[in-house]
């Protein structure tokens, strides 16, 4: 079975910062790009980042430089480390895996149920 599943979400004052965890299935972990987004109510779910295969890190515009995603592969964990943490992070943030990488949601199988992130000023 297929499966994802995060955690580390929190509410946090601004400037903080969070580290994020995705449990995947080893399968996933070595054959699948993955990917964090975050979604906030009435919004679409925006792309955060990517880890892709040989360990290669791509990020979206809006959380650039404040976003690091890491790899624990003993464990089959995903990281997202986000520091400055703003009122505007507040989302849903989620993990997702697919055959390919990009901004598009429907180019990833598997998703995550999220972890909450609430950021106050």
């Amino acid at each position: 079975q297929v499966q994802l599943r995060e955690s580390g979400g929190a509410s946090v004052q601004s400037g903080g910062s969070l580290r994020l965890s995705c449990v995947a299935s080893r399968f996933m972990f070595r054959s699948y790009c993955l990917a964090w987004f975050r979604q906030t109510p009435g919004h679409e779910r925006e792309w955060v980042g990517s880890s892709l295969l040989f360990d290669v890190t791509t990020y979206g515009d809006s959380m650039k430089g404040r976003v690091t995603i890491s790899k624990d592969s003993a464990n089959s964990i995903l990281y997202l480390q986000i520091i400055v943490l703003k009122p505007e992070d507040t989302a849903m943030y989620y993990c997702a895996a697919g055959k390919d990488w990009g901004l598009d949601t429907r180019i990833y199988d598997y998703w995550g149920q999220g972890t909450q992130v609430t950021v106050s000023s």
